[in-house]
């Protein structure tokens, strides 16, 4: 509880100075990247939540990974973060941004998870067609899961469409294990 708000006030805080300076968007992708990295590497999430490491230590791990990559901002930002010993909160505060900074840019999420990967042409034209449906931008996220055997599930907030074999098939089984034409004892 304690992270999610010290998340919110910090992510606040750097959405309205990105804002105030015009570079929003930069930091946007700053704290995309940053995410990006906590996920694929745990020892440097793990690094961050390190107490016996020093906070200066960590600053200049920060420093030497982004630096040249991100916004002078984002790396100010980290430089605050790190004075104020909020180091293990970093990956929580960006994506904490990233939910405020799509909430204002108006932007919605949908996942798109299917059998196999989209080529390039179906891509487009699933994101047009909830582009349209949604009168609003679209981030699309791809997944791919094997177990719907093909089709897709489609979902963006709290709507879900279904248009999986493995879920047709499930029904199936479902409405046939209560056939009304066979009499039971």
């Amino acid at each position: 509880m304690l992270e999610s708000k010290v998340a919110k006030r910090y992510a606040k805080s750097l959405l309205d100075l990105s804002r105030e300076t015009g570079v929003l968007d930069a930091v946007g992708n700053d704290m995309k990247l940053l995410i990006a990295v906590c996920e694929q590497n745990r020892e440097f999430t793990m690094l961050l939540d390190n107490p016996i490491i020093n906070s200066d230590k960590k600053l200049s791990i920060l420093k030497k990974v982004f630096e040249g990559k991100m916004n002078k901002l984002s790396l100010s930002f980290f430089n605050l973060l790190t004075t104020k010993r909020r180091e293990p909160n970093i990956e929580a505060i960006a994506k904490e941004f990233i939910t405020q900074y799509k909430e204002e840019k108006g932007i919605q999420t949908a996942v798109i998870t299917s059998a196999i990967g989209l080529d390039d042409r179906l891509r487009k034209e699933v994101y047009d067609v909830i582009k349209k449906s949604a009168n609003s931008e679209i981030e699309l996220i791809e997944k791919v899961d094997k177990d719907l055997i093909g089709g897709f599930v489609l979902r963006m907030g709290d709507k879900r469409y279904d248009a999986s074999i493995s879920s047709e098939l499930r029904r199936l089984a479902k409405e046939f294990a209560s056939n009304p034409y066979v009499r039971k004892n």
